[in-house]
């Protein structure tokens, strides 16, 4: 027997995820990536974005985009909602850190989630595109899609966002 065979094995890793409506389906992002999520305050519309990108609200002075993700999956915008908030996500543009908010209906609770839990992408029956998501997280008798930023919040389009308000 080698002495690898012979060391204890380490236990699966949990990540946590916030869960959040989104038109009537339940969505999570990764909680490593969000900063905070804040009440829905007035968006400044910014000429020429796509409709994806909603315009920029100013976070303790600092210019951030908003993406509204049901637009971004081909759904039609939705009322705004005493419960309608922004989740504060990091992303990488261009090498660095830039805030992003995603618009959200409601925000639920924060999900562990073992490698056991997690399946892939279904390939069929989700209103968002397959290539968005990381995977179909497994809740008691329920599953909740798992959100890849990296591949929903396309580069091009936030650096326009950006460039667009002068940042």
């Amino acid at each position: 027997m080698s002495p690898l065979s012979r060391a204890p094995r380490e236990p699966a890793r949990v990540s946590q995820f916030l869960g959040f409506s989104l038109a009537g389906e339940t969505y999570a992002i990764e909680l490593l990536r969000i900063r905070e999520i804040i009440e829905h305050v007035p968006i400044t519309r910014v000429p020429g974005m796509p409709p994806t990108v909603l315009g920029v609200i100013s976070l303790r002075g600092r210019v951030v985009p908003v993406v509204d993700l049901a637009v971004r999956f081909g759904l039609e915008p939705r009322p705004l909602t005493r419960w309608t908030c922004f989740v504060i996500v990091e992303v990488l543009l261009e090498g660095e850190p830039t805030a992003i908010g995603v618009l959200a209906d409601t925000v639920n609770e924060v999900l562990d989630l073992g490698p056991e839990d997690i399946e892939p992408p279904p390939t069929f029956g989700t209103r968002a595109p397959v290539d968005f998501l990381r995977g179909l997280g497994r809740r008691e008798q329920t599953f909740i899609l798992l959100l890849d930023l990296d591949r929903v919040l396309s580069t091009r389009e936030l650096l326009g966002a950006l460039a667009g308000v002068g940042t």
